[in-house]
C-alpha cells in the first residue's frame, strides 16, 4: 500500500574518513559458501557503523603485490573488544575470495570507512528486503536489529540451497528463498505489502536491482522516499557500488 505524500526520513550521516590497520584474530566458517573474519586492532577504537548497510573499504595486498580494494558490510562491531566482523563470500575466482579462503590469525589488512551511514528508522508498520547472496550480511544484520515483533518481509536469492541461511532475529519474519532474479523479481511483484507505511531496501547485482527498484515504483506503487535500493556488484567489473536512485 502505497502512502499519500510521505516524508522522506531516511538520516545521511557523514564520518571523517579513516584507513585503519587493522588484524585477523579468528575465522569462522558459515556454511559452505561463506566466511566470517574478524579484525582487530587499537586504529578501531573510534570505528562506528551506524547503519547495517553501510560499507568500508577492504584493502589488501594481491597476488601481484598491489593493493586490492572491496567493498564489504560490516556484519559486526564490538566497541569493547574493537573487533570488526566482515562476512566473505568464497565461491568464484576473485582476488578477495582467494584472500578470505586462506584468511589466517595474525595476517595485516586494512579498512577504510565507512566514509557514511543512511540510517533507517526502525519505526515502519513493516520491512520489505530483498537482495541476492551479496545481501545476506546485511540482511542478517537488519533483522538482528530491529526490535522485536517487527513485521519483515524478506525476499533473498541464493542459486545454491546450502547458502540458505538460518536467520537469528526476534522479528515477525515472512522469509522467501528465489533461486534466480527473474523469480525474484517476480515473487516481489506478486507480494501483498501489508498496510501501513513501510520501508523497502534492496540490494544485489545493477542490472537486477534496477530492474526491482522499477517493480516496486510501477508495479508495487511504492514511495521513492520509502526506499533504498543499491547495486553491491557490477556483472563483469570487478569493484562496483552504486545506489540507485532517480
Amino acid at each position: 500500500m502505497s502512502i499519500p505524500n510521505p516524508v522522506r526520513r531516511v538520516q545521511r550521516v557523514r564520518h571523517e574518513l579513516r584507513r585503519r590497520d587493522v588484524e585477523v584474530t579468528r575465522v569462522e566458517p558459515i556454511g559452505p559458501h561463506f566466511v566470517a573474519v574478524t579484525f582487530a586492532g587499537e586504529a578501531l577504537a573510534d570505528f562506528v557503523s551506524a547503519s547495517f548497510d553501510d560499507h568500508v573499504k577492504f584493502i589488501f595486498d594481491g597476488t601481484d603485490g598491489e593493493p586490492v580494494r572491496r567493498d564489504y558490510t560490516p556484519r559486526r562491531f564490538d566497541p569493547v573488544r574493537r573487533e570488526l566482523t566482515i562476512e566473505f563470500a568464497l565461491h568464484g575466482e576473485g582476488q578477495a575470495a582467494r584472500w578470505a579462503r586462506q584468511a589466517a590469525p595474525g595476517q595485516r589488512a586494512t579498512i577504510g570507512g565507512p566514509r557514511g551511514s543512511m540510517i533507517i528508522p526502525m519505526d515502519y508498520d513493516w520491512h520489505l528486503l530483498v537482495g541476492d547472496a551479496t545481501a545476506l550480511p546485511a540482511v542478517h544484520r537488519r533483522l538482528e536489529e530491529l526490535p522485536r515483533g517487527t513485521r519483515v518481509l524478506a525476499v533473498l536469492e541464493a542459486h545454491d540451497p546450502a547458502e540458505r541461511r538460518t536467520m537469528a532475529t526476534d522479528v515477525d519474519l515472512d522469509l522467501r528463498w528465489v533461486v534466480s532474479t527473474d523469480e525474484l523479481l517476480a515473487t516481489v511483484r506478486d507480494l501483498p505489502l501489508p498496510p501501513g507505511e513501510g520501508f523497502a531496501w534492496g540490494a544485489g547485482e545493477a542490472s537486477g536491482m534496477a530492474r526491482l527498484r522499477q517493480v516496486l515504483i510501477d508495479a508495487k506503487g511504492h514511495p521513492r522516499e520509502a526506499m533504498r535500493v543499491a547495486a553491491y556488484w557490477k556483472r563483469g567489473v570487478s569493484e562496483h557500488h552504486e545506489n540507485l536512485e532517480q
